[in-house]
């Protein structure tokens, strides 16, 4: 296989060249959502995304831990990390505020929603915002920075944006899983892409692949 260069510009935008070439797909069974519980600072938000949380708030307080409530009571759902970005409030050094626990069953098709019983449940630290809105009490997900996740977003000073595969050891099953699918990280990724940056640009991502692909690059 032809070696890909390890930066490309796709509409006016840098990616790196492994969002491309790289399979990926969460395994939430395996990793059990440590990701909202490992790091040391909260996910990436902006000044709008504060604004649907602070109005998710009521729907999803009951879900949360006290130490969490405790937090967003000081110092609100959001606040300045280190490096100056805005970022979701934590607990402890590590925990996002909006973790909770709850069962998931490892097979979809054996759930309580199609109609099966769930044998095996598996405990799993899940988003209450994200939680709140499959229920339909709420009409916002969560921020796009976590349904980006691995992508990471960056933007420069000149205003250039590029998208980066932040590889992370907790993810080794869902590179596993990616694998087994043949998953590319941008496919598993499809929607939060197109809500980031929208329809037009994710067709010429798909575009830009193929093309690549014809060429023995991929």
């Amino acid at each position: 296989m032809v070696k890909l260069p390890p930066i490309l510009e796709v509409g006016g935008i840098l990616i790196s060249s492994d969002i491309l070439t790289e399979k990926f797909c969460c395994d939430l069974s395996v990793c059990k959502g440590v990701c909202c519980v490992e790091g040391d600072a909260g996910a990436p938000v902006t000044m709008d995304e504060i604004g649907e949380i602070e109005e998710c708030l009521d729907d999803v307080w009951n879900d949360l831990s006290a130490q969490a409530q405790a937090v967003i009571d000081r110092q609100g759902v959001a606040y300045t990390d280190q490096e100056g970005d805005l970022v979701t409030s934590i607990v402890g050094g590590k925990d996002c505020v909006f973790t909770c626990y709850d069962n998931i069953c490892p097979t979809p098709d054996s759930s309580p929603d199609m109609g099966g019983e769930c044998a095996q449940p598996i405990r799993c630290c899940l988003c209450a915002l994200e939680k709140a809105y499959r229920a339909g009490r709420t009409h916002w997900c969560k921020p796009v920075s976590c349904a980006l996740y691995p992508i990471r977003v960056k933007q420069f000073a000149d205003g250039t944006v590029a998208l980066n595969y932040n590889r992370w050891k907790i993810c080794e099953s869902a590179i596993a899983k990616g694998k087994a699918l043949q998953l590319p990280l941008y496919r598993f990724l499809e929607e939060p892409l197109k809500r980031r940056f929208g329809e037009t640009w994710y067709q010429e991502l798909c575009e830009v692949a193929d093309e690549l692909r014809s060429q023995g690059y991929l």
